[in-house]
């Protein structure tokens, strides 16, 4: 099957209210990356010294070779940055997520005493601080699974969050796979926590954020002082808790490094955002954690039937009927590049009326001919299909008296000699009044001008009856 796997879609034009405790407005998600000392070094076996994320302007990797200044601005998120960071958020009685690379907190067993005693979630950010881009899956899949080895036994627990940040394409897969995370934070493709599934697993996904990020501190464009970060923190939660008041509660994750926000000169920037948020009311300061459990017991998966993962006779069978009586339609349908944007009503109507816009002018006229007569013979000898039998009740035109009767079949017979095909209205967005009076005025239309209108109202048809069966 020709399938395309990215959900553009999400939670569509109506997400839902993320109803946090306490009727809160915001979830301010704040998560400190703790990568110092698991950072590309050959001290640790790793084929050249780190670029990324640092200030120095247009670093690049040493072959082979130590870099000392590198090392010192990682030192100094340990030494320095990350105490400043743990008095602030200590002091405000903030809790916070700590995204813990396995080899930097077993180089780091002070600091990770203080997160505890803090009471701070301790999750994965893998291994070690690298690319993962060009791993062998099999190789990915051991990485991630020493990850947690190590992690437990730095910690003293399991961690149940995750995000690689540097990921390839199967990892948000793999961890899903390995069956013990709460949540995973490898996409940045939402404002709320959604639901994955892969396999008979159902996995929560926690969006995490690049540009809330004191990462754009290092990189270009980016910030240059702190007001700045200030400014772009403070924007984005105005937006967000303005959503909340209006009945759609938002999360906002921050995101911060201990090298980078821990000097004084950025570090103002985000106490100036910390006190203007904290002068709000309905403002929650969770954990991922938090998040997640919130949101596995208010918002739990469901999962419904996905067109675009049947096979094409399940397909065929279940939307065969959409078009009446035109089945090869939806064979046609199932033959395109379909995907999760395809697995509602709209996006399952699209890709049916494509293949019916594509088809030849004597197959469209087919279709057409499919269609009963309104309040015709067939109706009278109740032999509609069920689609077609409730349509025509929804207006009233199974219970015609005698003389409205004969003003049918009447205009039936007089528009089909005309046309050459049924007269075909969506009945579910009329009455029986405005019907007959469509029914007049249409007959008088030439007849390429009614078969434009008549095609018009089957894809209408086809799509009032996809929304009575998907979602």
């Amino acid at each position: 099957m020709n399938r395309y796997p990215r959900d553009m879609t999400g939670y569509g034009a109506n997400p839902p209210d993320a109803a946090w405790p306490n009727g809160a407005k915001i979830a301010v998600s704040l998560v400190l990356n703790y990568e110092e000392g698991g950072e590309n070094n050959i001290l640790h076996g790793d084929a050249g010294s780190e670029a990324f994320l640092s200030d120095i302007a247009g670093a690049a990797p040493w072959p082979g070779k130590r870099h000392w200044n590198m090392e010192s601005l990682y030192d100094y998120g340990a030494r320095a940055g990350f105490w400043r960071l743990h008095r602030l958020f200590t002091a405000r009685d903030i809790p916070v997520t700590i995204f813990g690379v396995a080899t930097a907190l077993a180089r780091n067993p002070e600091q990770v005493a203080a997160m505890k005693s803090a009471g701070w979630e301790i999750a994965s950010h893998g291994l070690k601080w690298v690319e993962h881009k060009d791993m062998p899956e099999a190789e990915e899949r051991a990485v991630i699974a020493e990850a947690i080895r190590l992690h437990t036994e730095v910690v003293g627990t399991r961690p149940r969050g995750w995000y690689t940040g540097r990921c390839s394409v199967n990892t948000v897969r793999l961890v899903a796979e390995e069956g013990g995370f709460d949540w995973i934070s490898d996409t940045y493709d939402d404002d709320l926590p959604h639901w994955m599934e892969f396999g008979t697993r159902d996995q929560l996904i926690i969006p995490y954020t690049l540009e809330a990020n004191d990462m754009r501190f290092a990189t270009a464009p980016g910030y240059i002082e702190g007001e700045q970060f200030f400014q772009y923190l403070k924007d984005s939660f105005d937006v967000l808790y303005a959503e909340g008041q209006a009945g759609a509660a938002k999360m906002f994750s921050v995101g911060l490094h201990c090298r980078l926000i821990g000097r004084p000169g950025k570090i103002a920037g985000l106490i100036r955002f910390l006190d203007y948020a904290q002068g709000f009311e309905g403002v929650w300061f969770p954990r991922r954690s938090d998040i997640a459990a919130h949101w596995s017991a208010h918002h739990p998966h469901q999962r419904v039937e996905r067109p675009s993962q049947m096979d094409h006779d399940t397909f065929v069978t279940r939307f065969g009927g959409v078009f009446e009586h035109s089945a090869w339609i939806a064979a046609r349908a199932h033959a395109l590049e379909l995907g999760p944007g395809h697995d509602s009503a709209v996006g399952l109507h699209n890709a049916l009326a494509r293949m019916f816009r594509s088809a030849s002018a004597a197959e469209r006229m087919g279709v057409l001919k499919a269609h009963p007569d309104l309040a015709g013979k067939l109706a009278v000898a109740k032999r509609l299909t069920s689609e077609s039998t409730a349509e025509q009740a929804s207006a009233a035109l199974d219970a015609l008296t005698d003389a409205e009767r004969g003003k049918f079949e009447q205009l039936n017979t007089a528009y089909v000699a005309k046309h050459g095909f049924p007269f075909i209205i969506a009945v579910r967005d009329n009455t029986k009044g405005s019907i007959l009076a469509a029914f007049q005025t249409r007959i008088g239309n030439d007849t390429t001008t009614e078969f434009t209108t008549a095609c018009a109202q089957v894809e209408r048809i086809a799509e009032l009856r996809l929304k009575d069966m998907l979602p």
